[in-house]
């Protein structure tokens, strides 16, 4: 890591001071998805344990019997949990106006704070409710880690600094499920959620790594800020912010119901045992890190727009094996839809930061958060009433995720933008 950027300065458009992807200020972003990858996956890991400490479970073959809550009751839940990050929208185009840097530790230190008072909840609707308060937070904060890499670095290290903050992101959610599959036993759902507080510590290293990028300040300086969500996003954005919007709604079809009930899936259904689980988190965190490598390689040299597009169908068919019935398929699933996720993050990234100026980037961020919000609750609610009719868990995955995935067709309507500037697109911005 490279601790003092400014003795090797890297040269941008307009005057800009730009970060490598490995400097201290784009580490410190990274540290900021960690701690909302933390904070976020544990009611993912925990779900099994969290159905089983608020209901009761039997040896009967129905879901509630297995799961310990009905599937109205987990599925309302999870809606729940899923629609309040909705208020990741406002929460992230505040930070058009009053900067990333500040927004960034007003999210992680509320956001986390919250998540550990969940862990106090006396029941399973109290636990809903709280999570559900920090969720936006930590929805915001992810999305604001994204974009505060983007403004930092130069074209030929923007992927590089969207993958490192995709990869804070996985480590965090990677090390809360590994945590809770190896000692839930002694911890329950209620330790789990306590241990938020450990990211939560490294709020003061937050306070001196975090820096305002040179790209805010210089737009903050130069024109008037309007109001931020709808007004922010103007006339001339809109066209393309559609059809991102689009592209999030789809993929979060795909990914919410996947990561979602990958957890109560395999040990709920598939009985499998906890290190079973825990090694193969750690095989998804390997996969995850190699397609953080593959995409960002693909997304400078093959292009943002194709990578995103392929990645994006293997996740969709990846995730329908995982579902399909069987350990070895839900390990190969797991680990391969990992790897094509972490392809995709670099690419889908740097192209939505690179396709909008300076002024409305964050806005926009927080619109590809909502537009995720809604695919992933649709998404839920078609896997789930699939999947409540028998079980079937296959068949859900089939119609839920393979539809979803023809929407890759919209990546050929944008602009390419590898090796272009912001600034080559949006004169002035």
């Amino acid at each position: 890591m490279s601790t003092d950027p400014d003795t090797s300065p890297v040269s941008g458009p307009a005057g800009l001071r730009l970060h490598r992807w490995n400097d201290r200020a784009v580490v410190g972003v990274a540290i900021a998805g960690f701690a909302s990858g933390f904070g976020q996956f544990g009611v993912v890991a925990a779900l099994g344990n969290v159905a089983r400490g608020f209901g009761q479970v039997t040896h009967g073959a129905a879901l509630a019997d297995q799961a310990g809550l009905s599937g109205t009751e987990l599925g309302i839940g999870l809606a729940i949990m899923r629609l309040a990050s909705l208020g990741g929208l406002p929460i992230t185009a505040l930070a058009d106006r009053f900067g990333r840097r500040m927004m960034l530790l007003v999210t992680v230190g509320a956001g986390l704070s919250l998540t550990v008072l969940a862990a106090v909840s006396p029941t399973y609707w109290w636990f809903v409710a709280i999570f559900a308060c920090g969720r936006p937070l930590l929805s915001a904060s992810n999305g604001l880690a994204q974009v505060t890499a983007a403004e930092q670095t130069a074209s030929a290290d923007r992927a590089k600094a969207v993958a490192l903050v995709a990869a804070g992101y996985g480590v965090g959610a990677g090390v809360i499920a590994i945590v809770h599959s190896l000692a839930s036993s002694a911890l329950g759902f209620r330790g789990v959620f306590v241990l938020a507080l450990v990211p939560l510590a490294l709020l003061p290293l937050l306070r001196r790594w975090l820096e305002e990028p040179d790209r805010f300040a210089v737009a903050a300086a130069g024109s008037e800020h309007p109001i931020p969500v709808i007004g922010a996003v103007a006339r001339p954005f809109r066209r393309r912010l559609l059809v991102i919007v689009v592209l999030a709604f789809a993929v979060s079809v795909i990914t919410g119901p996947a990561n979602t009930f990958i957890f109560l899936f395999a040990q709920n259904f598939l009985h499998q045992r906890g290190i079973v689980t825990a090694g193969m988190v750690a095989g998804g965190g390997a996969a995850g890190l190699a397609g953080l490598l593959a995409g960002r390689w693909l997304a400078d040299r093959v292009g943002r727009r194709l990578t995103g597009a392929l990645a994006m169908v293997a996740v969709a068919l990846f995730a329908a094996l995982a579902y399909t019935g069987s350990s070895a398929a839900l390990l190969t699933g797991y680990i391969l839809g990992i790897f094509a996720g972490s392809v995709f993050a670099p690419a889908a990234g740097a192209l939505v930061n690179e396709l909008f100026p300076t002024a409305v980037r964050a806005s926009v961020s927080g619109w590809w958060l909502a537009a995720g919000v809604l695919g992933a609750v649709t998404g839920l609610v078609v896997f789930g009433a699939v999947a409540g009719a028998g079980g079937r868990f296959g068949v859900a995955g089939l119609v839920t995720f393979l539809p979803a995935a023809a929407a890759m067709l919209l990546f050929g309507v944008l602009p390419e933008t590898r090796g272009r500037e912001p600034e080559d697109l949006w004169p002035g911005s």
